[in-house]
């Protein structure tokens, strides 16, 4: 399981940093994104990091945000800086990880937690 923390009300210019845990029986985890969803819009990719810690961003958030692993926490991070309305959304954690050696990859949600850029 994903659990998403980290959100809340930021004015603009301001910065936020957002969490993901993820939990229970996991053997290894491949990539871990975040994505986000505005109001009215379709869900988007914000930023990936990958095991071997290769990351990729957005257009729209290059040199803003940063996305981090603790591997040994089994946690993803996403630093957002120079927050712009914009980036008002509901910001998703995912990733693709095997609960034992033997299993197929899984693909897990967390629950999304909301950001708004506002003043």
């Amino acid at each position: 399981q994903l659990q998403a923390s980290g959100g809340g009300l930021v004015q603009p210019g301001g910065s936020l940093r957002l969490s993901c845990a993820a939990s229970g029986i996991i053997d290894r985890i491949r990539a871990m994104l975040w994505y986000r969803q505005a109001p009215g819009k379709q869900r988007e990719l914000v930023a990936a990091i990958t095991s071997g810690g290769g990351t990729n961003y957005a257009d729209s958030v290059k040199g803003r945000f940063t996305i981090s692993r603790d591997y040994a926490k089994n946690t993803v991070y996403l630093r957002m800086n120079s927050l712009k309305p914009e980036d008002t959304a509901v910001y998703y954690c995912n990733a693709d990880l095997r609960p034992h050696y033997w299993s197929f990859w899984e693909d897990h949600w967390g629950q999304g937690t909301l950001v708004t850029v506002s003043s």
